[in-house]
């Protein structure tokens, strides 16, 4: 789900954070990508035509390798260096988020055997697409091909999107002798010490709450869409809403997240004005709570003196909460902030292995060829591409950049 309604409160509120970014401008720049949303992604979209999907003699689903391969040669031959990080256990405090997904799958799929009755094909079509989810193998068989390509894979401890982040904030890879020497551009400085990675890519905006100081959308959007990639900056986002990082995640959590409920009655342009105004969720539900017995004090004391009866008060006291905001009983909001400021992450390099090598032709070949059906002529031209794509990388984005003055 990410962060609700996060995407127009920045382009509303805080424009100069957002910009529009072609897609080639990212060579040279080590990019962490969400890989379950981008396997999802393949998963809807490669291949399907209502519930038919890609698949391997043996009826097994392709579509996401298929998705996969094809999207991350595209990135390598953009001169990308993508790490791929994937989920880990997920926290306690999603298993209410999770839980929904689960009953809107059953929902969605009740939906498509009464649109497959009735042979509604638009039905079809949509209701199909709310069924998928990314299953263990999935993600199994795409670690394999992303290895198998030469393409890092970090496995998190919990979180991905956690995970980019941390890779984003820490972790600094020494800068080359030669890149120091290429760098003699003023608007391109190389420091000595440079993030692991540049940016965040995903389509999920709690991205910036976990603190990714760059977060990219639209990256791994098909080239026929042609929709530019969308950079975030962080301490853009912070500026010009003038909050801190902590009052940004308070912000987030009361606009809707996936580790609790959000308060009803309370959007993002409502939870940007009472953050902006009181400074903290705590600061928040108090002042709420304080708005509320100043307008019931009124009505309650008219009641006491018409001696009506508890039916009649509790009545009332219904009506009124339906009015309201109405906080969740017992709301992890501290929880959700601990999540965020705090995620289960793996911070020490040691623990971390991000290497790009060359693609492994015999592997791939058997991996795609033989065991899931791809045709033989077509992946042995791909795996050219990705040989001369990495080749082309290596030369450094700052002698590019060079060349292109």
């Amino acid at each position: 789900m990410g962060i609700k309604g996060l995407t127009k409160l920045l382009a509303d509120n805080a424009p100069k954070s957002m910009k529009e970014q072609k897609f080639e401008s990212y060579f040279g720049r080590k990019v962490a990508i969400d890989a379950s949303m981008s396997i999802y992604q393949f998963l809807i979209v490669v291949g399907r035509t209502g519930t038919e999907m890609l698949t391997n003699e043996a009826g097994e689903v392709t579509s996401h390798l298929q998705g996969m391969f094809t999207r991350t040669i595209r990135l390598l031959e953009a001169g990308l260096k993508p790490v791929y990080v994937f989920d880990g256990k997920p926290p306690d405090l999603k298993s209410q988020e999770l839980a929904k997904r689960y009953s809107k799958r059953a929902e969605a799929t009740e939906d498509l055997n009464q649109a497959i009755e009735s042979g509604n094909k638009e039905e079809i079509e949509k209701f199909s697409k709310r069924t998928v989810k990314v299953t263990k193998q999935h993600n199994e068989d795409c670690k394999r091909l992303l290895r198998l390509m030469g393409v890092p894979v970090v496995e998190a401890p919990s979180e991905a999107e956690a995970q980019c982040a941390a890779l984003c904030k820490s972790g600094k890879v020494r800068a080359s002798p030669f890149m120091l020497y290429t760098s003699i551009l003023p608007e391109y400085p190389c420091p000595m010490d440079m993030p692991r990675v540049y940016a965040v890519a995903s389509e999920d905006m709690d991205s910036l709450t976990f603190g990714a100081p760059r977060f990219l959308r639209h990256l791994m959007d098909p080239s026929s869409k042609k929709i530019p990639v969308m950079e975030f900056e962080v301490s853009k986002v912070l500026e010009e809403l003038n909050l801190t990082m902590d009052q940004f995640i308070d912000l987030c959590i009361l606009c809707g997240c996936d580790y609790c409920d959000s308060i009803r009655g309370i959007g993002s342009q409502t939870a940007l004005k009472l953050i902006r105004q009181h400074g903290s969720i705590e600061n928040v539900l108090e002042n709420i709570n304080k708005e509320s017995c100043m307008y019931l004090s009124g009505p309650l004391m008219s009641l006491r003196m018409a001696m009506v009866t508890i039916e009649s008060l509790a009545n009332y006291l219904e009506s009124y909460k339906v009015s309201g905001y109405q906080i969740p009983d017992d709301w992890p909001y501290e929880g959700a902030r601990r999540l965020f400021k705090e995620p289960l992450v793996f911070a020490d390099d040691e623990q971390l292995e991000i290497k790009w090598s060359a693609p492994d032709e015999e592997g791939l070949l058997t991996f795609l060829v033989n065991e899931n059906g791809f045709n033989s002529d077509r992946i042995t031209k791909a795996i050219e591409k990705i040989k001369a794509a990495k080749n082309k990388s290596s030369q450094g984005r700052y002698e590019v950049l060079k060349k292109s003055k």
